[in-house]
């Protein structure tokens, strides 16, 4: 265990084990020993899970038997699926799109074909999959894949219209190929285009399907190695499927049509079907209609078979959405989707292709959501989906993280949200339930809380490395509906989402929420278990808009100070009538708004279900025709029933309990006489404020230099920025996180390309600039002044030019005094300087001990008056003191603030810095939290160049910095979260989010927590062929393709045409993969692969011996006798 013996530090006897982490002199009140437990081997950094809807889908597998699914990604990432609360995420280095999957069905190994022309085979028997085997196609691009059910055998299409073949245990090219011109032979004059479907016909193994793009199709008869029939439509083909008895195909056409083909009519369809196609009464053809961009042909035992399609819409149903077409019978479904289809498949009883399918369920895939079909039910309802997809629904503006919450608290979450659940799912099981969950220990409940462009923000349950919502909270009901574009206000500083959240302060303990939005409003919410109709929402208004010129001259409007509350006051929102700053016009006589909000809020009553229900709103309003800037900081707490916000003009202190406005200062008011900086009046800004910034879900505008980019480099200093657009990247304490900033805000020759460039000291530019954001707040009970002997309670003020600022607060008795009397707020001046925007500020008792805000206990706001839950005393939790309890321990605390470029510790009273670290020179701190580990407490912060560093506290030594994310954006920077416990989080794209930890004893225990892919299950067995159809030659045909594909039959295939890459996993990896009920057949297969290996090595070493030899011989013969 390290110590610090205080006064040694300050007498220079001991130095810091940084260099650049540096004790300061003075504080000779500390005169004991604090120890640090935290030590760099305490932390390790490392991916946990990622949850959400895979980006980009590209395409999809399922293992019919371990009931897997698997997706792949444009950007090459695998997503893998079981029951709820079992996946897993995998990615391809190369980073090329996933084209297609096929599962090696219940042998726990998929295979992926890559755009960039390689196949990889992955091991899916270990919790982390691991790629075993690569090949490199080097000459030829691959266009379609087919591995037929219990073969080894991949056939690979390639866009020149041949086929080649993989052994998927060697993954060996095996020397046989079918040329597309020995496959059309003289049929066609022209090439026949791709190779867009491969199969074998279900009842005899040794034929195989070939479908051209063109409109040819291929019936080759794999021994013979020639074509039997050869069949040919005029219009382009996209898909082929087999009707299970093998005597039929169908195939899908781009003009919508289908054609029924008999194997051995190739002359022509025995059916023609349009599916959407108006037929003409006069026996013509039907118009047609847009691509069937795949079909499948599904048999029943009991019944018609069914007929599965995407695509072919008639072309005139413009503006009708993407639609997924059931035909069974003589009844056709067109079921509409939210979002184009990628891809679909039909889940069926069986993984044989020559029995009857029984098709029960379709996934369907869609570019940003996954739907289940049910098929067996009358209106083909939908699968009530357990996964957390829904991320995205709205796109994520902001986030938090809380671990090591309050016991009750995800119950409570989950009770109020079940009542949220649409109706209308199917009533079975969900069919995706391969897998078995882990067996972790870790046991401490977790919440993600994420806000959204709508208003909208969502609580979601991730405890133990799973992900479930348990509520959704829609804030945008406050405001008045704009019902159409003319009757869309001219108020609004935003071009659309005028709801969106911006930041959010949550106090886990009382339950109270405050969010901040787009529009420059703030809206405070209290937890209720009963639904309350409110009748008139409480409002204030707030001018929170300074100029230095209005600073002259008081009268000019700038500062308002506020009445006190009169004792008729009523806390009660349903009963008093809003008590605001009331705005006398909307609009002067020229026409320049003034005293207007952004947002219109509802006038009539509001019903509130249980959940989170408004407490009180508050509204900053245009000033002059100048509209309010959006909020850059905000905390709430609930021990002193206060919230407070800032932005570039100042802040607001408001009593949510009374209803009123404490304090409304700018930030130069707050320095008083003692403004160490000279500022220049500005003029102010009348334009209003692009919003696309906030998030883009499609992000195909950005290029991936534009996401890279600094917000402030270039030749712009980063309080001016906030001046401008960028006030928003202000990152905040605690539970906040701000909004990316509009994207049109900056011209690109202003930004920098890179991400991770040295911004100048913001120091260096201040007297060039008027105006100082507030970036960070914390409430806390600590010694406001140097000769405080008492704690009292205060506010602790960050801002952009790093300076940190004390306000007291001068609470009244609890109780119904509390309600009466005034709360006194009182700025008290500036504690500290650092470089940068001040990002965080955190408190410590005399033994190091972390002391966290006081906060009151959640009750039932809405009990009845004579109620037993509003008898119970609403108790305000102390603050936390360290399990040494003594007399002392009053009498010293430690502040630690952190900013941009460094951390300090700060003794209080004395106000005397320690120690101090310089966190980076070349880059600035994005997002920086004090954060309690199991060993310890410490400092933890995400730097713009990538870097993930922890700091010991008090200390500051440096005990961990990883070059985590060195190409980062605007995503990450907005919703990075540090929490307790060693857990992160951040959006790695604008549908998933990425946990990591920073702890070793959770890297440790990873492996446990993670959910088995694979389970041994036995394989269905096989159709019985029956005795006629076996006396007489009927039934499935099988081939033996070992000796008609292996080298001994085929030979060798050209080493030039592909390169062989082996994984990590190796033949150690197989025979991890062979382990199980089912690995008896891989086991035989590997003690092969490996007895051939030690054969080829005992044949080397035998021609090598042979050799040598050879040339001792030849030598022996030189030698002169």
């Amino acid at each position: 265990m390290k110590k610090f013996n205080i006064r040694k530090v300050l007498d220079g006897l001991t130095a810091v084990s940084s260099p650049s982490s540096s004790p300061q002199t003075g504080a000779k009140e500390n005169d004991f020993i604090i120890p640090e437990t935290l030590q760099s081997e305490h932390f390790q950094l490392c991916k946990t899970v990622r949850h959400g809807f895979p980006y980009q889908p590209s395409s999809m597998a399922f293992d019919p038997v371990q009931k897997i699914l698997a997706i792949g990604t444009q950007s090459g990432a695998l997503r893998l699926f079981g029951r709820p609360g079992v996946e897993c995420y995998c990615q391809h280095e190369s980073g090329a799109a996933v084209i297609q999957l096929q599962f090696l069905i219940n042998e726990g190994a998929l295979v992926s074909a890559l755009a960039d022309d390689s196949i990889h085979l992955w091991n899916l028997r270990q919790k982390r999959p691991a790629v075993l085997h690569s090949l490199k196609f080097n000459r030829e691009r691959i266009t379609f894949c087919h591995l037929p059910f219990q073969s080894k055998w991949l056939y690979v299409g390639t866009e020149r219209g041949n086929i080649h073949i993989v052994n998927v245990e060697s993954f060996t090219l095996s020397g046989y190929t079918i040329m597309w011109n020995k496959a059309i032979e003289l049929s066609s004059k022209a090439h026949p285009g791709p190779v867009v479907h491969i199969s074998d016909n279900p009842m005899d193994e040794g034929k195989l399907i070939i479908g051209f793009e063109s409109g040819i199709v291929v019936l080759w008869d794999l021994k013979s190695k020639k074509a039997d029939y050869r069949y040919t439509y005029d219009e382009a083909i996209h898909s082929v499927a087999w009707h299970h008895e093998g005597k039929q195909f169908i195939c899908s056409h781009s003009d919508g049509t289908l054609t029924i083909w008999n194997i051995k009519s190739p002359a022509k369809p025995a059916q023609t079907i349009t599916p959407h196609g108006k037929q003409p009464k006069d026996g013509k053809k039907p118009e047609p209609c847009k691509p069937i961009l795949k079909v499948e042909y599904k048999t029943t035992r009991a019944g018609d078979p069914y007929m599965i399609l995407s695509g072919g819409l008639s072309y005139d149903t413009v503006g009708r959405r993407p639609c997924l077409t059931v035909m069974h019978g003589k009844s056709t479904a067109v079921l509409e989707m939210d979002y184009p289809i990628v891809d679909f498949l039909t889940l069926c009883e069986t993984p044989y292709p020559n029995d009857f399918q029984e098709p029960y369920a379709v996934v369907v895939l869609l570019e940003k959501d996954l739907v289940v079909i049910d098929l067996a039910q009358n209106g083909y309802p939908i699968f009530e989906n357990p996964y957390p997809l829904t991320i995205h629904e709205s796109p994520v503006t902001c986030c938090e993280y809380v671990a090591d919450c309050p016991v009750d608290l995800i119950p409570a979450l989950y009770s109020v949200g079940s009542r949220q659940k649409r109706q209308g799912y199917s009533k079975k099981e969900w069919p995706i339930s391969g897998g078995n969950w882990g067996q972790g220990t870790q046991s401490y409940p977790e919440i993600i809380i994420t806000g959204h462009a709508d208003g909208s923000v969502k609580f979601w349950d991730a405890s133990a490395i799973m992900l479930q919502v348990l509520y959704k909270l829609k804030t945008a009901k406050v405001f008045e509906k704009t019902r159409s574009k003319e009757e869309k206000p001219n108020t609004e500083i935003v071009d659309e989402d005028p709801f969106a959240i911006q930041l959010m302060s949550w106090c886990p303990d009382s339950r109270m929420l405050c969010v901040a939005g787009v529009s420059a409003h703030v809206i405070i919410y209290r937890f209720s278990k009963q639904e309350i109709t409110t009748e008139v929402v409480q409002l204030l208004e707030v001018r929170l808009q300074y100029e230095l010129n209005d600073l002259e001259s008081p009268e000019g409007g700038g500062y308002q100070t506020p009445a006190p509350p009169t004792p008729s006051t009523s806390p009660s929102p349903q009963t008093s009538g809003p008590q605001t700053h009331h705005s006398t016009s909307s609009n002067s006589s020229d026409g320049i708004r003034d005293n207007v909000p952004c947002l219109k809020v509802r006038n009539s009553p509001l019903k509130q279900s249980p959940g989170y229900q408004v407490e009180l709103v508050v509204q900053l309003v245009w000033v002059s025709g100048e509209p309010p800037q959006q909020i850059s900081s905000l905390a709430i707490n609930s021990s002193y029933g206060l919230v407070v916000f800032g932005n570039t003009n100042g802040l607001a202190v408001v009593d949510y309990l009374q209803k009123t406005v404490l304090l409304n200062l700018s930030t130069v008011e707050l320095y008083g006489s003692n403004d160490p900086y000279q500022r220049q009046p500005r003029s102010p800004r009348k334009s209003r404020q692009p919003s696309g910034g906030l998030c883009d879900i499609n992000e195909g505008s950005a290029t991936s230099e534009d996401r890279c980019k600094s917000p402030t480099s270039g030749n712009l200093s980063f309080s001016s920025v906030l001046n401008g657009c960028f006030t928003s990247f202000c990152f905040l304490p605690t539970v906040l996180l701000s909004v990316c900033p509009p994207r049109a805000a900056l011209p690109l020759d202003n930004r920098d390309n890179s991400f991770s460039r040295s911004r100048s000291s913001s120091v260096t530019s201040i007297d060039k600039e008027a105006r100082e954001a507030i970036t960070s707040f914390y409430f806390c009970e600590t010694y406001t002044r140097k000769t405080d002997s008492t704690l009292t309670p205060a506010l602790w003020v960050g801002t952009s030019l790093g300076t940190v600022l004390s306000i007291s607060l001068s609470m009244p008795p609890a109780g119904e005094q509390r309600l009466l009397q005034p709360v006194i707020v009182s700025p008290s001046g500036t504690l500290v300087r650092l470089k940068g925007s001040i990002l965080r500020m955190a408190f410590l008792d005399a033994t190091g001990s972390f002391l966290p805000p006081p906060s009151e206990l959640w009750y039932e706001p809405n009990a009845p008056a004579n109620g037993e839950e509003r008898e119970r005393v609403r108790k305000r939790r102390p603050v936390s003191v360290s399990p040494s309890t003594s007399q002392e321990l009053n009498e010293h605390q430690y502040a630690v603030v952190c900013s941009e470029k460094q951390a300090k510790v700060i003794a209080l009273p004395s106000q005397t810095c320690i120690f101090k670290h310089n966190i980076t020179e070349t880059s600035f701190v994005l997002r920086t939290d004090v954060v309690q580990t199991v060993p310890g407490i410490c400092v933890a912060c995400f730097c713009a160049n990538g870097h993930i560093m922890t700091l010991s506290l008090p200390g500051l030594r440096p005990l961990l910095d990883v070059n985590y994310l060195p190409l980062t954006d605007m995503r990450i920077a907005r919703t990075f979260c540090f929490t307790n416990l060693g857990q992160a989080m951040y959006l790695t794209s604008p549908t998933e989010i990425q946990r990591i930890t920073y702890s070793q004893d959770v890297c440790e225990n990873l492996q446990e927590m993670l959910g088995e892919l694979f389970t041994p299950v036995e394989t269905p067995e096989a159709p019985n062929r029956g005795f006629f159809k076996g006396l007489f030659g009927g039934g499935a045909q099988s081939l033996d393709r070992e000796e008609l594909f292996g080298e001994t039959g085929a030979g060798k295939a050209s080493r030039s045409l592909a390169q062989h890459i082996p994984g990590p996993g190796g033949i150690e990896g197989m025979k991890g993969a062979a382990s199980g009920i089912v690995g008896d057949l891989a086991r035989a297969r590997i003690a092969l692969d490996e007895r051939g290996q030690k054969l080829s090595e005992v044949e080397e070493r035998t021609a090598a011996m042979m050799a040598s030899a050879d040339s001792f011989s030849k030598h022996a013969h030189e030698v002169p006798s």
